[in-house]
């Protein structure tokens, strides 16, 4: 419902508030800090948690062939503490849960930054967030229930299918593509499957938010994380989340391939176009922790050419390093 940005102004860094208003776009400053750099991290948070918190009002849940509304369990993490944990349980649905998920981060970044300022900046940001939960809330009871909106000198406008937020596109999880394809995965699936796939999904997108690299990406469409790091040679290593039912791949796994040039006599670093073809999987029993997941990311980001050793590893060995033991590569 709101944009956040930052504004310099006599040596301090405003941070500035901007929503829909009784007569159009406002901007209202929320504080000043002495420095961009202690700005930045604040509003970045601040954006990421207005986009979490509005778009998923915004929309229809469509899964189904039905129309319904997503829940609101999420805006009282805004504001009580108490109540983050409860967005890191339940199983609504795949998007809604990641959406959750990712709100429990961005307080969790804000918390952080706001470690490092003054505590009148701190008491200042916390009181915005009160302010955006409680006009979120009103705007929402009289879209849904027709209750009349408090008076107000003023206040922030929010329409259902319109949210004012910058992050509406700009966050990928939140685009209607992510949503759809996410709803997509869960056609045809049990609530008890539905459930074990949002904890699937926990567990590697916080995996991967422990990575303290930049060479592995979230593929969020696949669910999935994909490592090429610089240095390893043409080999690579994805880490997959098993396919929500009994329709395809329903164990974690981890894979390392290579890609091989397409051009004959041609090195990998020569050539235009190249094929990926497996070299090891590593199917695991259980779930693994997304602690193990991201230990594993980051000895790749400090050491890319253990993909390269690693590939080495034979049937029933454990990658070095790692519990992940092959089951399926070399001696195959």
């Amino acid at each position: 419902m709101t944009i956040y940005s930052q504004h310099a102004n006599r040596g301090k860094t405003q941070i500035l508030a901007t929503y829909q208003g009784p007569g159009g776009v406002v901007s209202s400053t929320v504080t000043s800090l002495s420095a961009p750099g202690l700005a930045e991290p604040i509003t970045d948070s601040l954006n990421r948690i207005s986009a979490l918190a509005t778009i998923p009002l915004s929309i229809h849940d469509v899964r189904d062939h039905s129309v319904a509304s997503y829940p609101t369990k999420h805006l009282a993490a805004l504001t009580d503490r108490a109540s983050r944990a409860d967005l890191l349980s339940g199983a609504h649905s795949l998007w809604y849960e990641y959406a959750c998920l990712e709100l429990h981060q961005a307080l969790v970044d804000l918390d952080a930054a706001l470690a490092a300022v003054p505590e009148p900046i701190a008491i200042a940001i916390n009181a915005e967030l009160e302010l955006e939960a409680r006009e979120l809330r009103e705007a929402l009871a009289e879209y849904s229930e027709g209750v009349p909106l408090p008076e107000a000198e003023s206040r922030r406008y929010w329409d259902f299918g319109q949210p004012f937020v910058t992050y509406d596109g700009g966050m990928y999880m939140l685009s209607r593509e992510a949503r759809e394809h996410l709803d997509r995965l869960e056609e045809g699936i049990t609530p008890e499957e539905r459930e074990k796939a949002v904890a699937d999904l926990r567990v590697m997108v916080t995996a991967y938010s422990r990575y303290s690299g930049v060479q592995a990406g979230l593929e969020q469409t696949y669910l999935e994380i994909f490592a090429e790091p610089d240095g390893s040679d043409g080999y690579y290593l994805s880490v997959h989340v098993p396919e929500p039912g009994d329709s395809g791949n329903n164990s974690w796994d981890i894979e390392i391939g290579l890609w091989e040039p397409d051009e004959p006599d041609v090195t990998y670093e020569e050539c235009s176009s190249a094929t990926g073809n497996t070299v090891l999987r590593c199917v695991l029993p259980t779930t693994p922790s997304a602690d193990e997941i991201a230990d594993l990311l980051n000895q790749l980001e400090e050491q890319p050419d253990l993909l390269a050793e690693w590939a080495e590893t034979r049937v029933g060995a454990a990658l070095a390093g790692t519990k992940f033991v092959v089951t399926e590569g070399c001696d195959d």
